[in-house]
């Protein structure tokens, strides 16, 4: 017979891993060895892996926010040791996420170095898994442009918030050490491709679940000895995380999962539902980019043909001018040097538009002025 552990005491286990619990901490809590739960954990989340492959698929997010958080593998690696580090496998490891503002489901993730391949792999997966251009968020770094401009082309609506940081004095009382404090300033909006909505730009949806996954999985949190001794093992607990928020967690101020929200499942997964598919879950394939939908803009806009976007009326515009009043009849020059027996017809005012707007076709010529630039030719003496 083969050394299984029975169905109770495998929901102990994953029980303690999605509640931020360390497999050493879980192994003393459930009884049992830590190098079975190391093992279940990875099969568990290398399932749940797949079964985001073919659950999380046409996904109409309006907004989507992307961001990376910091962790270690294996060791804490300084400089010297990341130079000799051919792999990648070894020192810090970031995990890019991409989540839906609306529906807070976790759209993909990709565990890497912090590098260009890492962003390129992220933005790939989720422009596989949507089927509407979505308006994407981001912080200032610039790894991000290429690979969307690449996937979404550069008429999708991306903007950047930029954190301004500067230094501070510490609380009165604290150490040498927290002396001096870093405080962000400022928020600066910058927009990268397309006409995004600054007032829908923000990374709080990305930021409060990176909070959550250091607080519920124990891999990524910082100052400790719970951190992953093997890269595969790191990639399937964040799988495992992930796949819990989505289909198992219903935030606070929500009354459904993510996937509810998302129109994914219509009923919230228990632990037991979740480890029975995963670990069934047949490997399957990827998803595979669809053409993109681009949704209809608030306020007045009309559709182009053949599905290519919207025409619409962007906020500031002035509204065209009134035409100018009808000028008054040009008044004959008054010949220099001549006595002349009757009076000159007094001059009517001119009127100045204050709209802007050149009136070529209402010009006329000043009295007394021969050397004034002609715009028209004037008409011949014998003209009628």
């Amino acid at each position: 017979m083969a050394n299984v552990l029975p169905a109770e005491r495998r929901l102990e286990v994953l029980a303690a891993l999605v509640n931020g619990t360390s497999i050493r901490a879980a192994s003393r809590m459930t009884g049992v060895h830590q190098d079975t739960i190391g093992r279940f954990g990875q099969a568990i989340g290398e399932g749940c892996a797949r079964l985001h492959d073919r659950l999380v698929r046409d996904l109409t997010c309006a907004l989507v926010d992307l961001d990376e958080q910091h962790s270690w593998c294996r060791k804490r690696q300084n400089k010297v040791d990341a130079a000799k580090d051919d792999a990648g496998s070894v020192g810090e490891q970031w995990t890019w996420a991409a989540i839906c503002r609306t529906s807070k489901l976790i759209v993909a993730w990709h565990v890497g170095k912090r590098d260009q391949e890492s962003a390129d792999a992220l933005v790939e997966d989720v422009r596989a898994r949507l089927a509407v251009m979505p308006q994407i968020t981001t912080d200032g770094l610039g790894l991000y442009a290429q690979p969307i401009a690449a996937n979404f082309g550069r008429a999708v609506p991306y903007m950047q918030t930029v954190k301004n940081f500067s230094s501070r004095p510490g609380k009165p009382g604290t150490s040498e050490k927290f002396a001096v404090e870093r405080g962000v300033d400022f928020i600066q909006k910058r927009t990268i491709f397309g006409t995004p909505d600054p007032a829908k730009a923000t990374n709080y949806a990305i930021e409060r679940s990176n909070l959550t996954a250091r607080q519920w999985n124990a891999r990524l949190r910082r100052r400790t000895l719970a951190f992953s001794k093997k890269l595969s093992r790191h990639c399937a607990a964040v799988a495992l995380h992930y796949v819990y928020v989505n289909l198992c967690h219903i935030p606070r101020n929500m009354r459904v999962t993510p996937a509810m929200a998302a129109g994914i499942t219509d009923t919230a997964w228990t632990l037991e539902m979740l480890m029975d598919a995963a670990l069934e879950e047949p490997a399957g394939e990827k998803p595979e980019p669809q053409p993109l939908a681009i949704p209809k803009p608030e306020g007045t806009a009309r559709a182009l043909p053949a599905g290519r976007g919207w025409l619409r009326v962007l906020p500031g515009g002035s509204a065209p001018s009134a035409p100018s009043a009808p000028q008054p009849p040009p008044v004959a020059p008054v010949a220099t040097g001549a006595a002349t027996t009757e009076p000159a017809a007094p001059q009517q005012p001119v009127t100045v538009d204050r709209t802007g707007q050149l009136d070529l076709f209402g010009w006329r010529p000043k009295p007394g002025v021969p050397a004034q630039l002609r715009l028209f030719d004037d008409p011949p003496d014998d003209a009628e």
